[in-house]
Parts: C-alpha cells; structure tokens; sequence
C-alpha cells in the first residue's frame, strides 16, 4: 500500500511539472530569457529557442498536453486498480453498502479523492507558482520537458497535424502559440508592475499615457483657435520680426483673410537668416513654408506618423466645416506624455491644486480625462475639457460665481477668460447634498 501511493504522489508531481511548464511557458518573458542567457545561464540559453520560435512553443505546449493527459489516464487506472478493489471489503464490513454495490461505491470514493488532490496539487498549485514565477518556473521545469519534447515528438507531429485539418475544415484561422498582449493587457500588466514596486507612480502615468495616444483625437490636445499666435500675409517683414520677437514661439502660422485660412507657416529661423542677409525686397510670402493639416477627429498616434513623415513639428487642425479649429505641437503631445512641458519663454500652464478645505482648483483646458482620474470619479460626457464640461452642465455661457453639478461634483466657475472658463473650483458633493444642474 505504501508503494501504491508513493507511486500515486509520482504521477501527480508529473501532472504538476506538465502544468507548471505549459503555463510558465506562455507568461514568461522573453526579454527576461534573453538577458539571462546573455548572462550565461545555460537553461536560459537552452529554453530561448523554443520560446522564440512560435512553432516551437506550438510543440513544446502540444508536449506539456501530452503528458498532462498521459499522466492523468495513468494515475486514474492505477489507482483504481491499487485502491478501488481492496476497499470494497472494507464498505462491506462497515455495513455501509451490500457486496453488489460495494465496488461501484469504492471505485466512486477512489475518483472522488483522486479527483480532488489532482486539480488541487497537480493543477491549481502548479498554475498558480507558474504564473507568480513564470521565469523560474520555465527553467526549472525546462529539464524534464527536453526528453518529453523528443519521447513525445511523433504524437506531436500527428496531432497537431490532425487539430490543424480540423481548424481548416471549419474556416477558423490557424495560428501557433504567440507572446502577443493586446493594449488592454498590457496597461493591467503595468498596473501589477506598478503595485509590485517595479515602477513609480509617474512612470506608470506616462506608460498608460502613451497606450492610449490611439484614444486621443487632435482636439483634445490641441491649443485651441483663440489662443493660437499668427500672422497676416500682408504683414511687413519689418513688423512681422516685431512680432515674433514678443512671442514664445519659433513657429508661427501664417494667414490670409483670416485664421480660417492658413497658407502656410514663418520659422523664426527664416526671419533671422533674412535680417542678416536677405534680400530687401524679400516679403513674408517668400519665407512661408508649408504646414501640415489633420482633421479633429484624427486620433495623436497617426498626427505623429504624419509629422514624422513630413518633418515637421505642427499640424493645423481644422473642423468639419474645414474652418481652423486649431493648433496641435510636437510639445502639446510631449504634455501629453510627460506632463507639462515648458521653457523660459513661456509663462507656466495653471496646474491642479488641492485647497486646504478638501476642495481642488482646476485649469478649464485641463483634459476631463485627467480631472476624473485625480478626482476618482467618472463623467459620462462628450466634453474634452473641464471647461467644456462645466459649460455643458450649466447649459449656457459661464460667469464667475456660477454653479453646476456633473456626476460626484460641484463645479463653482472661478475665472473667466474670453467667454471661455480659465478655473474653475471642484467640491466632491453627496447625492442628497447636490442640487439642481443650473
């Protein structure tokens, strides 16, 4: 009896290698694999091909099954036939049952037992070190699944063979097993790594910033139309350097008419290479250069794409009705990235501020994206800004001393700049304690 169950506890630990080993080889990274085998580990330098090559992860997965299945059938008929039968006397003695049914009844306690200390040792355990500690787990475990792989290899050949016609004959496509995390994945992976200490909470910001650049439009990031700096065509050199020289850009877009019709774009660079030796017949028409145009609705990730092709640093963006809606800038998108980015030419952008009394003061333009992550609350709204948030919820042009409420918050309108609200402060408000949108 003793050696039954010592052989028992062999094929569930077999069953535990198998499952440790299947797991651990589709979480662990391969970076990770990579360096070690850099630094001279030889189970690293032994595992990274197989988890290299997606056909070759395809076979070692199809071996870890294998012998997941093999060492299940094995243990389920050994112990039947080591412990089933010498119990059924033993049921018979206890009065439980009659000789007729003391068999089935053993046979159905041995499973039961059975059952529960595989999923429990030889499935739940395994997985769950597997995946707490997928790279150790992929080398240690690296060692017994090399004979598998080449005992093994005939049945691999032959049943993925078979799984793959069976794919084909029902029109799903056929792909060999893969590292590939989608953008959702990958933002909860940074999220553990976060909780885990491996990133601070500012990194983490810009990490989870940069995925979700796809989310982004070119309105929301953009300096909107009212606050863009531009210059008329017709604009003397000799005025237009005036100009340039009291503004904080270098690159200013240049027009015709009116805003809505932007021709191209003055470099300060121009202007200074003109002052020291150009002609003097030369005028703002002759230093334009071309300046690219994005449609609102165009999501950042491909605003960069376009601004990488065409080397340029800017991008006009225009409405649906083709009118400047405004002006989006490499550095509007490193904002969006790394937080507020600036130099000694430009006054400092409002930022958030929390008020001694619990309250926050927030800037008008900042994105409600980001004012529902610092206020830990959410707003179902087609708003981009706080301002237009607020604005929406009032209903009607804003006015300091103005109140409104959107979802958790009460919204008190602070300033005002160009009918458009500059700050506004935000108090965290209770159901029964929120009155009536204004």
């Amino acid at each position: 009896m003793i050696t039954a169950l010592f052989v028992v506890l062999a094929l569930i630990l077999v069953n535990a290698v198998y499952v440790a080993a299947e797991f651990a080889a589709v979480s662990v990274r391969r970076s990770r694999v990579h360096q070690l085998a850099a630094d001279g580990n030889p189970l690293a330098a032994w595992l990274r091909p197989l988890i290299e090559s997606p056909s070759a992860l395809d076979r070692y997965i199809a071996a870890c099954q294998i012998g997941i299945t093999l060492s299940s059938l094995v243990l389920g008929a050994y112990a039947q036939a080591r412990f089933a039968v010498p119990l059924a006397p033993l049921f018979v003695e206890l009065g439980a049952v009659q000789d007729v049914a003391a068999q089935s009844v053993s046979a159905a306690v041995v499973l039961l037992v059975l059952t529960v200390a595989q999923v429990i040792f030889a499935e739940l355990v395994p997985k769950s070190l597997a995946l707490q500690y997928p790279t150790r787990s992929a080398l240690y475990t690296l060692v017994p699944m090399v004979p598998s792989l080449w005992v093994y290899r005939p049945f691999i050949r032959w049943l993925n063979g078979t799984g793959l016609l069976v794919l084909r004959l029902i029109g799903s496509p056929t792909r060999a097993h893969r590292h590939i995390h989608s953008p959702d994945e990958i933002e909860l992976l940074i999220a553990e790594s976060r909780d885990g200490g491996l990133l601070e909470p500012d990194e983490h910001r810009r990490l989870q910033r940069a995925l979700r650049l796809n989310l982004r439009q070119a309105k929301q990031l953009m300096v909107p139309r009212r606050k863009i700096a531009a210059v008329d065509i017709d604009t003397p050199l000799e005025e237009a350097t005036s100009m340039v020289a009291q503004s904080p850009f270098s690159r200013l877009p240049v027009y015709r008419g009116s805003i809505d019709n932007v021709i191209g774009m003055l470099h300060t660079k121009d202007l200074v290479r003109w002052r020291v030796s150009g002609p003097p017949e030369a005028t703002l028409a002759t230093l334009l250069r071309p300046i690219a145009s994005v449609h609102e609705s165009v999501t950042v990730d491909r605003i960069l794409r376009q601004l990488r092709e065409r080397r340029s640093q800017q991008a006009l963006v225009v409405d649906e009705f083709g009118g400047t809606a405004g002006l989006l800038t490499l550095e509007d998108v490193l904002t969006e990235l790394l937080g507020e980015v600036s130099d000694e030419f430009k006054a400092d952008e409002p930022v958030p501020e929390a008020l001694p009394d619990g309250r926050f003061r927030l800037p008008g333009r900042m994105p409600v994206d980001d004012a529902a992550a610092l206020l830990d609350t959410a707003w179902d709204t087609e708003a981009t800004t706080i301002g237009g948030l607020v604005t929406a919820a009032l209903g009607q042009l804003p006015a300091p001393g103005d109140r409104a409420t959107a979802g958790d918050f009460e919204f008190e309108v602070e300033r005002i700049v160009d009918r458009a609200i500059d700050s506004v402060v935000a108090r965290r408000v209770t159901p029964e304690t929120a009155g009536p949108e204004q």
